[in-house]
């Protein structure tokens, strides 16, 4: 193409340029309008699947350029070599960058293009004149993606080969790549023909992290990368064999994503760790109740190995989940595993041994230990899930649980006690479908399961939740005493003193006599004259700084003005 074609400078770039409109779809033969200065498009050959460029891709094309009367101007077939720009940049007509966004890979199209979107009133003599209207014929060829990835023009990512899949690494994942790091001019800065690293750590500079969070596996990029992605006003002194870094030096980094390990906060905390060391198979995983197999071997921090199960043709190592045989971090980093999976655990003491010293298999675990696990789980056997039970089976099995939720309760471990009363109680929530009998069984169920849940819930300080499962209870039975009862101690620590109240007088009302109800009356009221103490004092305290501001106020008057007239 012409050096003339289309260099207007970059400030004038896109500023009211029209956007192209999302929604535009043409037959083969059809013309449409784009935008609302006059630009049009006529479909000549569909392209291929739905992708279109987007601004700072790199784009290449044939195109051939007549005026309205069919004279040529230019045309990179007559010349037989296709035209490459980046889209968006002002490295051409406005009409292009308008034009070609909307295409996709191998179409054709005739674009008709007013002087205001081509070269206006000064034309581009001497093949055209002022205020032409022209035609360009396009064939969209292919193009380069080309990324901001940060939004902010400091990293610029252009893919020259394709990743596998769609994932991308997350902050916590350990990354292998291979890079090599150069200025501008070419000299080689830093170089690495594979390295390891935390995404979220980063490595060399600001840059490598935040473009591996956007290239899938196998991928391969190269960076313009700004100073403040790169090593800003100070640079990087050589070191090694890496050499120095100009202040506020651009780099130019070819990138490769080898391989990534996917690394699970299994905790909220993030005191549980997993990090995938051979992925599994399918999408399920282990849950509550159910029986694992693994291997496993468990070391300290210095590689003391304290445990090895399901290893050297010893029989696997089997256990069930949630169920406190083996340690807490283990259990629940295993129910997040799928069959074959193979993944590094490592635990911080509150979810390992604590604060003891625990004797275990192979060695000694000291107290407040960090500790390591490598497991495979080979297999596991879920409990059958309610909706492949019939009704026999959801009423026995909500019955199991209910027991074992009432062992933990009197052992005083809350919190799985509540997770087996909300999995009885999931078995029988749908009722439709049971006879007479097995609903009348399953409505004393409902009630004993809420009821000992709300009572692991206020146990456990949780005191809305605790409200919420009592109100399911008194929407099947309004006169059950101890709803009422735990609802009311909820109420009470919820500071809701009034309905508190109303929910221990109907409590009295049913059963006068109960002794717990009374003492939980005693309670309350105490808890109303303490308010009601804090009520008045807050009270008299605003009361008495109001008098001592009006006192202020009035010590503070300015004389009125009859005094003046009383002077003649």
């Amino acid at each position: 193409m012409d050096e003339d074609f289309g260099i207007p400078p970059a400030d004038e770039m896109n500023e009211d340029m029209d956007l192209p409109d999302d929604s535009l779809s043409l037959k083969v033969g059809e013309e449409k309008e784009i935008g609302k200065q006059g630009l049009k498009k006529k479909l000549v050959k569909e392209g291929e699947g739905w992708d279109t460029p987007e601004n700072g891709d790199e784009v290449e094309v044939h195109y051939t350029g007549t005026l309205l009367d069919g004279t040529q101007f230019d045309s990179s077939r007559d010349k037989g070599t296709p035209f490459k720009f980046t889209l968006g940049q002002g490295q051409v007509i406005k009409g292009w960058d308008e034009g070609i966004i909307t295409m996709k890979k191998g179409e054709n199209a005739i674009f008709t293009i007013p002087p205001e979107l081509a070269y206006g009133a000064s034309g581009s003599p001497p093949t055209i004149p002022a205020n032409a209207t022209l035609q360009f014929d396009v064939e969209l060829l292919s193009w380069v993606s080309v990324k901001d990835i940060c939004k902010d023009g400091g990293i610029f990512k252009k893919i020259l080969s394709e990743g596998e899949k769609w994932e991308n690494p997350k902050d916590s994942d350990e990354v292998f790549v291979k890079y090599e790091a150069r200025l501008d001019d070419g000299t080689v800065v830093s170089k690495s023909d594979g390295v390891e690293f935390t995404v979220r750590e980063g490595y060399f500079c600001p840059a490598l992290s935040k473009a591996v969070k956007t290239m899938k596996k196998g991928e391969k990029v190269l960076l313009a990368v700004k100073p403040q992605y790169a090593f800003g006003e100070k640079g990087l002194p050589a070191s090694g064999e890496a050499g120095a870094v100009p202040p506020n030096a651009n780099l130019q980094i070819t990138l490769e994503l080898v391989s990534w390990k996917t690394v699970t906060e299994v905790t909220d905390d993030k005191k549980v760790l997993k990090k995938i060391l051979k992925e599994g198979e399918g999408y399920e995983r282990p849950s509550d109740g159910t029986l694992v197999k693994v291997k496993l071997i468990g070391k300290l921090q210095d590689g003391t190995v304290f445990i090895k199960k399901g290893h050297d043709e010893e029989e696997l190592f089997e256990f069930k989940t949630d169920d406190e045989q083996v340690i807490d971090g283990l259990d629940r980093a295993v129910m997040t595993m799928k069959k074959g999976e193979v993944a590094q655990v490592i635990i911080a003491p509150e979810y390992a041994f604590g604060s003891s010293e625990s004797q275990q298999e192979l060695a000694v675990v000291p107290p407040n230990s960090t500790v390591y696990y490598e497991v495979e789980l080979e297999s596991f056997v879920k409990e059958k899930e309610s909706w492949d039970m019939n009704t026999e089976e959801k009423i026995e099995a909500a019955g199991r649980k209910k027991e074992e939720g009432n062992a933990l309760f009197k052992a005083g471990r809350y919190v799985r006690a509540s997770k087996r009363y909300e999995k009885a109680a999931k078995y029988i929530e749908y009722d439709t479908s049971f006879g007479e009998e097995e609903k009348k069984q399953a409505k004393a169920l409902k009630v004993t399961c809420n009821l000992n849940d709300a009572a692991c819930k206020l146990k456990l300080k949780d005191y809305k939740q605790a409200q919420k499962l009592c109100t399911k209870v008194l929407d099947i039975e309004s006169t059950n005493v101890k709803a009422l009862y735990r609802r009311a101690q909820a109420y009470i620590q919820l500071a809701d003193l009034e309905l508190a109240e109303l929910d221990i007088k109907k409590a009295l009302e049913i059963d006068p006599n109960n002794r717990d109800v009374k003492l939980e009356y005693k309670v309350l009221k105490e808890k109303i004259k303490e308010y009601n103490k804090k009520d008045a004092k807050f009270y008299g305290n605003m009361f008495a700084k109001m008098s001592k501001l009006e006192q202020h106020v009035e010590a503070n008057k300015t004389p009125e003005p009859m005094s003046i007239e009383n002077q003649a």
